[in-house]
């Protein structure tokens, strides 16, 4: 059978996987040197809920400025389309006024020569 592998040769395979093993094993003690623990874990979990929580928070209090802002802005929009409004008006009226009393002082002229 020449398959069969002699005493040495298979001593050099059982040597050969030791090696591997060993080199495994130290692959494995590295990777769970970098493993985080339990306690480190949850003290983690607790201060990034908290600050998620805060951070929340203040989006929610920039937002809700951002809100108060633009309902302010509305509001000082209408206020200046009625002042505006009101302004226009009294221009309107000061001018027709003074018209109609011209016109009226006017046909008053007329009427008094013609009564005459």
């Amino acid at each position: 059978m020449p398959e069969d592998l002699s005493v040495g040769e298979l001593g050099r395979q059982v040597g050969a996987l030791r090696q591997e093993i060993h080199v495994l094993g130290q692959g494995i003690n590295s990777r769970l040197d970098k493993v985080v623990s339990t306690e480190v874990y949850s003290l983690q979990s607790a201060y990034t809920d908290q600050r998620m929580t805060a951070l929340s928070q203040d989006v929610q209090k920039i937002a809700d400025a951002r809100d108060a802002l633009e309902t302010a802005f509305e509001q000082y929009q209408l206020s200046e389309r009625d002042r505006r409004e009101r302004e226009r008006q009294a221009r309107l009226y000061q001018m027709i006024v003074p018209v109609l009393m011209g016109l009226l002082s006017a046909a008053i002229a007329v009427w008094a020569v013609v009564a005459k």
